[in-house]
């Protein structure tokens, strides 16, 4: 595919004006005369002379701070030696550093025996020892002997910073990285510096829990359980905590999953890419003896920098979860029960049921948001080359409004077709120079964090203005400081056409207006910011939530498009597919394809005699009652999954496929950049385009997906030629529901952290989600009658939720659940997407049949997919 293909180069930014010449200055270091960009720091300008300088404090991400005062350097006028990492070059200045100056490397050594006086000497039990900074250098510039003969300092150790990172304070120098870390990138003050003189330590910042901090940072966890708020967002439970146990240049913070269970001189590092979101995360994937033992934030300053989220660190025990598959299973037509069967067997029954329904009434394919770009393009050629269908549909989520009448609205689809399909990609850049940014649909930090980093460097570094389109101003958008204009969930598309305010805002050059997925369930919503950045001039970015999905459209996992984004209806474009496949022409089907809701309502009631499933999770759809029917009463379902889901327990015929660590691929994040990884667990696990080409040849077709290589040759070899762009779509605004007394407008999105089936086990990770709860108005509390903390019951004909209060100040019509955290499964319990009507009252709800499963208590398991 050409689109896929260009994409694998750096992606460009359209947008960025060329930076005016930075003035330079001349110096000398060590004896070597350089040119440097005035202000520099000294350490910066020593590195790239291949100078290393020393240091623990000093990270090139973090404003400097002179705190660990190892990078001491002699400047020529100076009193004393001075910390390079704080000292910002000027003309005519004479540097030496510890490779020609006594002064420096005297300097440097003092400094080091001060930080080893209470050091402990642990290093063989120690989680970073073999690649410890203060090893090494202790080693390059420390005394060969120690004058310090008295007792160490002691603390009780660890001290939780949370359910995954731990501290042992004795190891700390004091750096504050961590503590710059929080404040600084993050924006959660989670742990900080408490104490002072000799007594002075890093503990858990609690200001803003208890209203004062805390003179003592030992307090114990009974005394700190005693204290904490019940209802309420967890001051130190940051989405980002991971990455101080990274950045840590001693063992001082440590990660509960990998504490003490290998040296880093035992793992084998390998390069990868982050499966969860689509911000497209480099990382690296450490493993010993065929298991995986910790992943670690890549150097990938185009993208990710060098952090990740704690989902993207952590999140990784599903591949070993005790329900993983490995073997194909069949159900046995005389038990009915699901059995092992061998692979030739389980492709043969498989091919014989799609066989069976291709010639009657059509097979459906929902393939979900996990798939690489790789395995997508193979469902979407299995689809046309031998189902001869184009029903099929990557979309594991609402699509559009609860209202019926909006069945057949395709604006998603028309959307994805017109604005985001071979479209000239937002990037990374592009966010780090706009002149503003407003957000619709999306909450930055709960649905991509590397995208809610980079705008919070923005706001940091320049005050560039976010505007949110949003029903509240969340946590993550407080740490923006975006000025939210209130909207009711459906309303998004009235202010985006009416707010002269955020009209004003992207009519800046380089103006970004970057929409979530989420925006498909308002009628209008997508049509509305497509109209509002052609009026503009604004760049328009759709940023999903997972991250297979943007590379699912390239590769015609969509109803309307075929791989490449060309048009189903354009026969020039069916023609060449046809011809590069080495088919005849007539034999991609022409006909447009039903997508994921039409696809389960057809088998649901039996327009479809088989469905072919890939990480799809019933409970994650716009009907989830609809869903579960439908692999109830289709004739033949086929699962290609990871673990026993739903799915695959309703299946005929079910496929183990490989996780992403047992595979090589591609993911495409929301930018349009490839993000390319190699297999690093070899292990006989296929991958989903794997068993397509296995199944294929099944029906005497040769698909040629086995090899993801091929794959992406194949991709790239495709014709480039394309019919005229389709025209964006036009679908009117509705504006929100109106609800009554009684009711509510619902607004939900996913936490990062839940109680999705990637994190699903992980109880250590877990600990650090943010609380469930409800979120109501003052007024609409004062009229129910509950404060914080009370109970309030979110219902429909489904069933219901009952949770915490948390007043908030947001529209008086509106009450806010976390989609799928644990006790607030929306969709499985209350069977409607953000915008729809629901029912509020204060307490539990009334005993009946149909409020049965209501609670916290009786949340039921999740039923699979990649939530």
């Amino acid at each position: 595919m050409t689109d896929l293909e260009k994409s694998t180069q750096a992606v460009p930014s359209a947008t960025a004006p060329t930076p005016p010449p930075v003035p330079t200055v001349k110096l000398t270091i060590d004896g070597i005369e350089v040119e440097a960009p005035k202000g520099e720091l000294v350490i910066r300008t020593a590195e790239r002379l291949g100078i290393a300088i020393p240091r623990f404090c000093d990270h090139p991400l973090l404003a400097p701070a002179g705190a660990c005062r190892q990078c001491l350097v002699d400047i020529e006028g100076q009193r004393k030696p001075v910390a390079s990492c704080t000292q910002p070059v000027s003309d005519g200045m004479v540097v030496k550093t510890q490779l020609t100056s006594d002064v420096a490397r005297k300097a440097q050594e003092g400094i080091m025996e001060f930080l080893l006086i209470n050091h402990p000497l642990d290093c063989p039990m120690c989680d970073k020892g073999g690649e410890c900074p203060l090893q090494n250098q202790a080693m390059s510039t420390g005394r060969t002997d120690t004058r310090f003969h008295d007792h160490k300092r002691e603390y009780e150790k660890p001290i939780n910073i949370s359910t995954q990172v731990l501290l042992d304070r004795e190891r700390c120098v004091l750096c504050q990285r961590c503590t710059r870390f929080s404040e600084e990138i993050a924006g959660d003050k989670f742990i900080d510096l408490m104490d002072r003189g000799a007594a002075e330590q890093i503990g858990i910042f609690r200001e803003a829990a208890f209203g004062h901090p805390h003179e003592n940072s030992s307090i114990d966890e009974v005394e700190y359980e005693q204290e904490r708020p019940s209802v309420g967002d967890d001051p130190f439970n940051s989405y980002f905590s991971g990455n101080t146990v990274q950045i840590c240049p001693v063992g001082a913070l440590t990660g509960a999953q990998y504490r003490f269970r290998s040296r880093p001189f035992d793992l084998v590092s390998t390069p990868s890419a982050c499966e969860h979101c689509a911000a497209g995360c480099s990382q690296r994937t450490d493993w010993r003896r065929g298991k995986v033992l910790r992943r670690l934030a890549g150097d990938d300053p185009q993208v990710n920098e060098e952090w990740n989220c704690d989902k993207g660190r952590w999140g990784f025990q599903y591949a070993t979860a005790t329900d993983r598959l490995t073997e194909p299973l069949v159900r046995d037509q005389k038990t009915g029960e699901l059995r092992t069967a061998s692979w030739p067997e389980a492709l043969s029954v498989a091919a014989e049921g799609l066989r069976r329904a291709r010639e009657g009434k059509g097979v459906g394919v929902l393939t979900g948001g996990r798939l690489t770009v790789e395995d997508a393009y193979a469902y979407a050629k299995f689809a046309r080359v031998v189902l001869g269908t184009n029903d099929i549909d990557f979309r594991a989520r609402p699509m559009r409004s609860a209202d019926p009448a909006a069945r057949a609205i395709t604006e998603e689809q028309d959307f994805l077709a017109s604005s985001v399909v071979g479209a000239h990609h937002v990037t990374y850049a592009d966010v780090d120079a706009a002149p503003a940014v407003v957000i619709v649909g999306l909450e930055p930090e709960e649905e991509c964090p590397i995208l809610f980093l980079r705008l919070r460097k923005a706001y940091n570094k320049r005050a560039m203005p976010v505007y949110a389109v949003a029903p509240f101003a969340s946590r993550g958008l407080t740490k923006l400081g975006a000025t939210v204009r209130p909207a009711v969930p459906g309303d998004e598309a009235v202010v985006l056409n009416s707010d002269e305010a955020l009209r004003t805002a992207l009519s800046v050059e380089g103006a970004l207006l970057i929409v979530g997925e989420r925006l498909a369930t308002v009628p209008g919503g997508l049509s509305a910011a497509a109209a509002l950045a052609a009026r503009t001039g604004a760049r328009l970015a759709w940023v999903p939530r997972r991250a297979g999905d943007r590379g699912a459209i390239e590769a015609g996992c969509l109803p309307n498009l075929l791989p490449g984004g060309r048009p189903v209806l354009d026969a020039t474009g069916r023609a060449e597919l046809a011809q590069a496949w080495g088919l005849d022409s007539g034999v991609v089907p022409s006909r447009l394809g039903r997508d994921t809701d039409h696809i389960v309502d057809a088998a649901a009631h039996e327009r479809l005699d088989a469905l072919v499933v890939a990480g799809v999770d019933p409970a994650d759809l716009t009907d989830p009652r609809v869903a579960r029917e439908g692999l109830e009463n289709v004739g033949f379902l086929v699962s290609i999954e990871l673990r026993r889901t739903a799915v695959a327990e309703r299946a005929d015929v079910v496929f183990p496929i490989a996780p992403v660590a047992e595979k090589a691929g591609s993911f495409l994040n929301w930018e349009g950049r490839v993000r390319t990884f190699e297999q690093v667990l070899n292990t006989p696990a296929m991958t989903d385009a794997r068993v397509l080409d296995a199944l294929a040849r099944e029906f005497g077709v040769e698909l040629g997906t086995g090899d993801p290589a091929a794959v992406r040759r194949e991709m790239a070899a495709l014709p480039s030629t394309r019919a005229a762009r389709p025209a964006v779509p036009s679908v009117p605004a509705v504006g929100a529901a109106s609800p009554t007394e009684q009711e509510a407008v619902l607004a939900t999105w996913h936490q990062l952290i839940d109680s999705g089936t990637l994190l699903d086990g992980d109880d250590v990770l877990a600990g650090t989600a943010r609380p469930t709860m409800v979120r109501l108005s003052k007024d609409r509390a004062a009229r129910l009658g509950v404060v914080d903390g009370d109970a309030v019951t979110v219902g429909t004909d489904r069933g219901a939720l009952t949770l915490p209060v948390v007043i908030t100040e947001l529209p008086d019509g509106v009450v806010w659940l976390p989609t799928n955290s644990p006790g607030s499964g929306v969709h499985r319990t209350l069977g409607v997407p953000s915008g729809a009507i629901v029912r509020i009252s204060a307490g539990s709800p009334p005993a009946g049949p149909l409020l049965a499963a209501s609670g916290p208590s009786a949340q039921p398991a999740p039923e699979g997919g990649n939530r």
